[in-house]
């Protein structure tokens, strides 16, 4: 099965929030001039692009610099990155660097951080890049649609000394809901999505097309790096006749290990691979998306070429070279427990909303169904489920209360996911978004040394805007 499904298609205005004034003058402990400055512009509005057939119907987007996805941003490690965003839409927006350390003030979360960035205005982003990795940026105005209709784009921080390669390639992982002319449904943030496993689309697209074919050569070694840029789709993917060495999650290092199943990677995270192509020219292996039981489907195929690099394969895989994020002291760690409810067959009665409790009816017909700590979040700017503080350790104790997959994402900070359900790690992966089952709990470590109030919330962007979502202070 191919990837379509079921439906026949083959600044310069600055801080709003009085929190976000001290996030101006407060500085992380890393943050250093750096040189040189590479500058970017990005323009945000409406377009058109083939997803599906390059001789079919167009289908209208929202975009940065007429491209879905946006145009991917490449600097080096400590480079400093200027970004100036304007706004073509008819609404307001933000960009959110997703993963990268930032100062507060750069995070691009409206009224929390920054003003929103109006229809016609520019806003500028100014940054040190401390970790090198793969990011993303998108918006965190109104996401589970300007996301949705394509506002996102890749963001790669190279290290001084990359790894032996032949080819670095990134996969921007997407999915659409299409009718049968090729347009975007327009049903974003129904009730149905909002409460249940997000929207999920019918139509999965690599760098915003569909791709049958990912042209290869024998003996080559690429390093693949996986973005999830879809709203609520998590892909699960196989390579036939292939075992991928993952060298990174969510841009910081692991220890390299091949991986003989299947490789899960939710919203909003990414996966950096090494991929050795070990076939034979004129062959052909399917990567397959099996994640869902129902809807299982060929992403693409990898077909070799008449030609082949080289013999004998490249040497062993070798670790990245660390990041700089401070290790989190478990002995010393303050440990906090955060609870994420609500959904459908969740069991949750009562929520708080708006300062008051109110049943589950209550909170659907407000468009929520999803709390943190039993808070259904009805804005980005809120009291702060926890204030730490900075350059203390902590652990957190995520636990998943409900029916359904969650990918929370911490703004602002990276951290070590050191448990599953009481069993250690075994990677102990440092992550900024992690991928939670239903019922399971996970524990997460680091420290808090960027100072802020940082946005801690699902990365499925309906359950984002129906409620599960808080900030974390760092004072």
């Amino acid at each position: 099965m191919k990837n379509t499904f079921n439906n026949g298609l083959s600044r310069r205005s600055f801080l709003a929030a009085a929190g976000a004034a001290a996030g101006v003058a407060a500085v992380p402990a890393w943050a250093a001039p750096s040189l040189p400055l590479r500058q970017f512009d990005l323009d945000a509005g409406p377009g058109a692009t083939h997803l599906v057939d390059s001789d079919g119907a167009k289908t209208k987007v929202w975009s940065y610099n007429g491209r879905v996805p946006g145009p991917e941003i490449r600097i080096r490690q400590g480079e400093r990155l200027r970004v100036a965003v304007r706004n073509g839409l008819t609404e307001e927006t933000t960009v959110h660097w997703h993963g990268l350390r930032v100062p507060h003030a750069m995070d691009g979360v409206p009224h929390l951080t920054q003003k929103p960035i109006a229809p016609g205005e520019t806003f500028v982003y100014e940054f040190d890049a401390p970790d090198a990795g793969t990011y993303w940026y998108h918006p965190h105005q109104r996401s589970f649609e300007q996301v949705g209709r394509g506002l996102y784009g890749p963001l790669i921080i190279e290290e001084p000394n990359p790894p032996q390669i032949d080819r670095d390639v990134t996969w921007v992982l997407d999915d659409w809901r299409l009718l049968k002319d090729a347009q975007i449904s327009e049903d974003f943030g129904n009730r149905h999505d909002m409460s249940h496993a997000g929207r999920i689309g019918n139509t999965v697209t690599v760098n915003g097309r569909i791709t049958d074919i990912f042209e290869a050569m024998a003996g080559e070694r690429i390093r693949l790096r996986l973005i999830n840029a879809a709203n609520a789709r998590i892909f699960g993917l196989e390579f036939d006749g292939h075992t991928p060495w993952v060298i990174a999650y969510d841009g910081q290092p692991i220890d390299p290990h091949q991986v003989t199943g299947r490789l899960d990677i939710g919203p909003a995270m990414r996966i950096d691979l090494i991929l050795d192509l070990t076939g034979n020219p004129g062959d052909a292996f399917a990567v397959r998306d099996t994640f869902y039981s129902r809807l299982k489907y060929r992403l693409l195929n990898v077909v070799y070429g008449p030609k082949r690099l080289r013999e004998k394969p490249m040497r062993e895989v070798a670790a990245l070279p660390d990041n700089t994020m401070p290790e989190p002291d478990l002995a010393s760690a303050e440990r906090h427990h955060i609870a994420f409810g609500g959904g459908m067959m969740g069991g949750m009665t009562m929520a708080k909303m708006g300062g008051r409790e109110v049943g589950m009816m209550e909170m659907m017909r407000n468009g929520k169904a999803w709390t943190v700590n039993g808070v259904a979040a009805t804005g980005h700017v809120m009291d702060p489920i926890l204030t730490l503080a900075r350059n203390r350790s902590y652990i957190l104790a995520l636990d998943n209360q409900t029916a359904w997959h969650h990918p929370i994402h911490l703004h602002g900070h990276s951290f070590r996911v050191i448990s599953r359900n009481g069993e250690p790690t075994r990677h102990k992966e440092w992550q900024d978004t992690v991928l939670m089952a239903p019922r399971e709990q996970v524990e997460i470590a680091f420290v808090a040394d960027n100072p802020g109030g940082w946005m801690f919330h699902c990365h499925i962007l309906e359950h984002q805007a129906g409620g599960m979502m808080g900030v974390i202070q760092v004072t």
